[in-house]
């Protein structure tokens, strides 16, 4: 059998813990027999939350916790200072070896900083972004960085860029995957002065497929594999694409229920109409990986279920077994010390 995949998850991170990340966890390993979880946080209530749970035993291990990072609290402070909460815990079974993978639904200022500080960045990568997938009518694309590096230079977007190509291609298997800069209109003198700063440079790198500027309205319809921004641009896209997905949703079965005739039609299209909705929900397609690190760390919304959770577990196989941070390592890391060569 070949060498499950270990994940510690803080099991006392996001707004539905311990219970749904339990439960997340539980499904995770029912699902697939290539991943180990290692729950983390308080002992007695974590144990409790698994008490009514069917799942194989020698796939779920609880790691004891005794203090938990608020969303409220300084991240850095909160790092250096509660040793024993289940972020710093669980990073350092990822730091140690013990774990390939971290997951959390808790502090993303904490993760952010734990990640870099404990788990650590390979060498050569100059900042970690966060990259979720977001769903479009062709599957998904990839929003690089969207929360991590709010004032990022140009030379860390080509970097987010490349690091976004690996992992599209070797987790995904999208071949030669397209890259765009998020840009207020098509042309290539438009733009902010890091978008133009950015642009000539993307156009010179070998290694991704740069196909020019795409507009944020263009996203939903899978214009391009890897949509590339600084984090404040992308987290503004990623929550306003959350935002219009549940207000639509909220809408459509508004419209459904309004009348015995479109009652009878939802009944008519329930199936298709699931199976549609579904594509565009976040949950389905896990957590957002920060890349650049020594280690796999996956962030997932405060507000996630058990589905998330389990998805966002579940993303770490590949990741893992694909050596993604070796990859990284290959590409930005051999530049780094070519660089330190002509210099």
């Amino acid at each position: 059998m070949d060498k499950l995949v270990n994940v510690a998850v803080d099991a006392m991170g996001g707004d539905n813990a311990p219970l749904e990340i339990v439960k997340g966890a539980g499904n995770a390993v029912n699902e697939s027999k290539e991943v180990k979880v290692f729950l983390v946080g308080l002992e007695d209530k974590v144990n409790g939350a698994l008490s009514g749970l069917d799942y194989p035993h020698d796939r779920i291990e609880v790691v004891n916790a005794t203090e938990i990072i608020e969303n409220a609290e300084p991240p850095v402070n909160a790092i250096r200072k509660k040793k024993d909460s289940s972020i710093v815990v669980a990073m350092n079974l990822v730091k140690d070896g013990t774990c390939d993978a971290y997951v959390s639904a808790g502090s993303t200022g904490a993760t952010l900083v734990g990640g870099q500080v404990i788990v650590g960045r390979i060498r050569g990568v100059e900042r970690a972004p966060l990259a979720p997938l977001i769903p479009t009518v062709k599957g998904s694309s990839l929003l690089i960085d969207c929360g991590a590096n709010v004032d990022a230079r140009p030379t860390h977007l080509v970097q987010f860029a490349r690091m976004g190509t690996i992992y599209m291609r070797d987790v995904y298997g999208v071949k030669n995957p397209t890259v765009g800069i998020i840009n207020i209109g098509a042309e290539e003198d438009k733009g902010n002065a890091l978008v133009k700063e950015t642009f000539p440079l993307l156009k010179e790198c070998p290694d991704i497929n740069f196909i020019g500027s795409v507009e944020a309205r263009d996203i939903p319809f899978g214009a391009v594999d890897i949509a590339l921004c600084e984090a404040f641009t992308g987290n503004v896209i990623l929550k306003t694409y959350e935002g219009v997905g549940g207000a639509l949703l909220g809408e459509v079965k508004g419209a459904l229920k309004s009348s015995l005739k479109t009652k009878i039609g939802a009944l008519l299209i329930k199936k298709e109409l699931r199976n549609t909705l579904k594509k565009f929900q976040t949950s389905e397609h896990g957590g957002a990986p920060l890349l650049g690190l020594k280690g796999l760390v996956v962030k997932t919304h405060g507000s996630s279920t058990s589905v998330e959770i389990k998805n966002s577990i579940l993303q770490c196989i590949t990741f893992t077994k694909q050596n993604i941070p070796a990859k990284i390592q290959d590409v930005l890391g051999n530049s780094a010390n070519n660089d330190q060569q002509e210099e």
